[in-house]
C-alpha cells in the first residue's frame, strides 16, 4: 500500500513534505485551491481539496484521488506527483478526498469496504466505496465551476483500490478509470498471498486498525507505529525470530487493534473475506480503464492482473487496458533517471515515458478528446529483453505452452519428461526458515528489493531444491500465466510451498556501473517471478485440510504472469522450498485450525518430498482457470 505519512521509512519515493519546489510554483501561479466537506448520501461528509486552473476561459475535466492516506497532504500546493507534473500542466480540476473514517472526513473506516451490489441509490444507509464516490462525482459536477462534466480517477495501491472499487455501477460522468497497484481481495493480495499472511506488514496495521477519534489532519496512529519502528532493529529477520509464533504479536503489540483481530479470526476464506473481494462485482464496465502494474510488486502484483482479466471477461463495452512496466510497487509515478530494480538495470527514464506518453495521452483522450488513443490492449515491458511490447490481448495467445520438468541432478527439463519417478526431499525447519533475501535488513514495511534479488543464497541452502537448463542456444521468451503443478508428501502435515522462477546469468556477464562493487553479475541468480501457497488450501480456501503424512497430493500453485526473454547463454532455474522469512509468516507445519493461534511446540521439522511428475506449467493458460476467481473454494 502506498500514502504519504511523516514517518518515512513506511513509504519510500515521496517529495519532502512542504518542500518549495518549481512543481509547486507552477500550482500556485496557474491554480486556486479550494477546501469542501461534502455530504454523502447518509449525510457522512468528506473532506475534499481541490485545485481549480485559473484560466476560467475553457471547460476542464476532473481529475479525483481518494485516499486514505491524508488528503491534507495535497494542501500546500504539492501534488507529490500524484498526478504527474504532465497532467498538472495539461490543465484538470484536481480533486483529493479523505475517505469515509480518515483524517477529516467523517463516519467509519472499514478496510477493503464491501461493495453492495447494484448502489441503490433510495437506500440512505446502504453505502460502500462505489457509491461515496457516485455521490461525490455528482456533487463535483453540480457545483465545481468551468468543468466538462468528465471525470477520471486514479490512485496507487489502497487509492487504486478505491479506484477500481468506484468502477461497479458507476456515475455516468466518470469516463476514464486508473487503477495502479490496486488492492482487489486481502487474501490473496497485500496482507496475504494464496492464504499466507505476510508478516512483513505486522507493523502496517498500526495504520489499518485503528479509529480516528473525531476530524484530524495527523496521523493518529504514529505511536502504534513506534511500538516497532520506534526500536532500534538491524536485522527483521532475528527480529521477527525472536518474538516466536503470531500469537506473541497479538499480546504484545495488536491487543487493540480492530483489523489485526479481524485478520486472526479469520484465518481462511470465509464470508468476511469473501464478501470484499470486489472481483465479482466488476461487471458491465463501460468506460476507459487503464490498470497499471509492476513486475517486481512485492505487494499488489495479483490486483492489477485479475480486474484486467476480470473486466476483460465480464464487460465486452469496457475499453480495457493494462499496463505492466519494470518497476518495484508505485514506482511509475516517479523518475529517477537510470530505470532499476534493486541490482537489475533496464534503461533510461522509463517511468517519465510512462507518465508523459501513455497516463497522459490516456486521460488526455478520454476526458479532453485530445489526439489519438496510444494505448494498446496490453503495454507490457519484456524484462529480459528490456523493451516494450504491445499486445492485442493478455495473456498472449501466439506464444505457445511450455513445460519445465524436474530431473535428477538439478536438471530442468523443457517441454519433455525427464524422470517421472524421481523423488526430491529437504527438510524444512521452521526454527531456521529460509531468508527471503539475499542481504541483511532492518524492519521493512514491505520489502521490495528481493523481487528481482540474487538466489544464489537460497540455492547453496539444503531446504532448497533447485533445477536448472543448460545454457540457452537462442533467446528464449516466456509469456503468460504460469501453473506449477506439484505432487508432494511430507512427514508432517501442512506445508507452505516457494516456487520461483529465475534467470541464472552466465559467468562471465559484465558487472553493471550502478551496481556496488561486491555486486557480481556473473552467475547472478535473478528472481524473476515467485509465488507461495498455503498447502492446507490446495482443495479449497474456505475449508482447508491437512496433509495425510507421507501420502502423495496435488497442490497447485498459480504464479503472477511473466514476459521475459531468457537470454542466449543464460539458463532458467526453479527452485522449490517451503519457507519464505520474515516476507511470509512460518508454518508450524503441523496442522492447526489457525497459525495465528499456534503455540511454539506445534512448530516442527518436515521432510518434504517433490516427486518428478510435477511440471510447471507457463503461456496462454487460460484454459487452466489459473486465477483465484475460478479455484475451487
Amino acid at each position: 500500500m502506498k500514502g504519504k505519512f511523516t514517518f518515512a521509512l513506511l513509504f519510500v519515493g515521496i517529495t519532502v513534505w512542504g518542500q518549495i519546489n518549481k512543481d509547486s510554483l507552477y500550482m500556485r501561479q496557474n491554480y486556486d485551491k479550494f477546501e469542501y466537506q461534502i455530504a454523502m448520501r447518509d449525510g457522512i461528509k468528506l473532506f475534499t481539496i481541490v485545485y481549480v486552473p485559473k484560466d476560467q476561459s475553457k471547460k476542464y475535466p476532473i481529475l479525483l484521488n481518494r485516499t486514505c492516506y491524508n488528503a491534507s497532504n495535497y494542501a500546500n500546493w504539492d501534488t507529490n506527483s500524484h498526478p504527474s507534473k504532465y497532467l498538472v500542466q495539461d490543465k484538470y480540476i484536481l480533486a483529493f478526498q479523505d475517505v469515509r473514517g480518515r483524517y477529516m472526513s467523517e463516519g467509519t473506516f472499514d478496510n477493503m469496504r464491501p461493495n453492495i451490489p447494484g448502489n441503490d441509490k433510495k437506500n440512505k444507509t446502504a453505502i460502500d466505496e462505489s457509491s461515496d464516490t457516485w455521490d461525490t462525482i455528482d456533487w463535483m459536477i453540480k457545483n465545481l465551476k468551468n468543468n466538462n462534466g468528465r471525470v477520471g480517477m486514479f490512485g496507487i495501491s489502497y487509492p487504486g483500490f478505491f479506484t477500481a472499487a468506484a468502477l461497479p455501477d458507476a456515475h455516468p460522468a466518470l469516463k476514464a478509470s486508473s487503477p495502479q497497484a490496486p488492492i482487489s481481495d486481502f487474501f490473496f493480495d497485500d496482507f496475504h498471498h494464496m492464504g499466507a499472511y505476510l508478516q512483513s506488514y505486522t507493523a502496517a496495521f498500526a495504520v489499518f486498525g485503528y479509529q480516528k477519534d473525531g476530524q484530524t489532519k495527523d496521523d493518529w496512529f504514529m505511536d502504534k507505529i513506534m511500538r516497532f519502528y520506534g526500536q532500534k532493529i538491524g536485522d527483521g529477520y532475528d527480529f521477527h525470530l525472536s518474538q516466536g509464533p503470531l500469537k506473541n504479536f497479538t499480546e504484545n503489540y495488536h491487543q487493540d487493534n480492530f483489523f489485526w483481530q479481524q485478520i486472526v479470526d479469520h484465518p481462511n476464506y470465509d464470508e468476511f473475506w469473501q464478501k470484499r473481494n470486489l472481483l465479482p462485482h466488476l461487471k458491465n464496465v463501460n468506460h476507459a480503464v487503464m490498470t497499471v502494474g509492476g513486475w517486481f510488486d512485492a505487494e499488489d502484483l495479483y490486483g492489477p492482473f485479475n480486474i484486467y482479466k476480470t473486466i476483460e471477461a465480464t464487460s465486452p463495452n469496457a475499453k480495457n487496458t493494462i499496463v505492466i512496466g519494470p518497476w518495484g510497487h508505485g514506482d511509475w509515478s516517479r523518475e529517477r533517471g537510470k530505470s532499476t530494480h534493486h541490482h537489475i538495470y533496464f534503461g533510461d527514464s522509463i517511468s517519465t515515458f510512462y507518465m508523459r506518453d501513455i497516463e497522459r495521452n490516456f486521460f488526455a483522450y478520454y476526458l479532453k478528446d485530445e489526439g489519438q488513443n496510444p494505448v494498446p490492449e496490453a503495454y507490457m515491458f519484456d524484462t529480459g529483453a528490456k523493451k516494450w511490447q504491445k499486445f492485442d490481448v493478455w495473456p498472449p495467445k501466439n506464444v505457445g505452452e511450455t513445460k519445465l520438468y524436474f530431473g535428477k541432478g538439478g536438471k530442468l527439463g523443457i517441454n519433455e519428461p525427464v524422470d517421472e519417478k524421481a523423488v526430491f526431499a529437504y527438510t524444512s525447519d521452521p526454527a531456521n526458515p529460509v531468508p527471503y533475501t539475499s542481504q541483511t535488513e532492518g524492519l521493512t514495511f514491505t520489502p521490495r528489493n528481493f523481487m528481482s534479488d540474487d538466489q544464489r543464497q537460497a540455492s547453496r541452502r539444503p531446504d532448497v531444491i533447485t533445477f536448472q537448463t543448460e545454457p540457452l542456444q537462442n533467446d528464449w521468451t516466456l509469456a503468460g500465466e504460469i501453473m506449477a503443478k506439484l505432487k508432494v508428501a511430507m512427514t508432517g502435515t501442512d506445508a507452505d510451498f516457494v516456487v520461483k522462477l529465475i534467470d541464472v546469468y552466465p559467468q562471465d556477464h559484465p558487472n553493471y556501473e550502478h551496481n556496488p562493487k561486491n555486486v557480481i553479475m556473473g552467475g547472478y541468480q535473478q528472481l524473476v517471478r515467485s509465488e507461495v501457497f498455503r498447502g492446507r488450501f490446495r482443495n479449497s480456501f474456505e475449508k482447508p485440510e491437512p496433509f495425510v503424512t507421507n501420502q502423495p497430493a496435488d497442490v497447485n500453485i498459480p504464479l503472477q504472469d511473466i514476459l521475459h526473454t531468457f537470454k542466449k547463454g543464460h539458463r532458467v532455474m526453479i527452485q522449490i522450498h517451503s519457507t519464505w522469512f520474515p516476507y511470509i509468516d512460518r508454518n508450524p507445519q503441523k496442522y492447526v485450525d489457525n497459525i495465528f493461534k499456534a503455540n511454539e511446540e506445534d512448530f516442527i521439522k518436515s521432510t518434504i518430498s517433490v516427486y518428478g511428475s510435477s511440471v510447471i506449467e507457463i503461456g496462454d493458460l487460460n484454459k487452466m482457470k489459473a486465477t483465484i476467481d475460478n479455484t475451487k473454494r
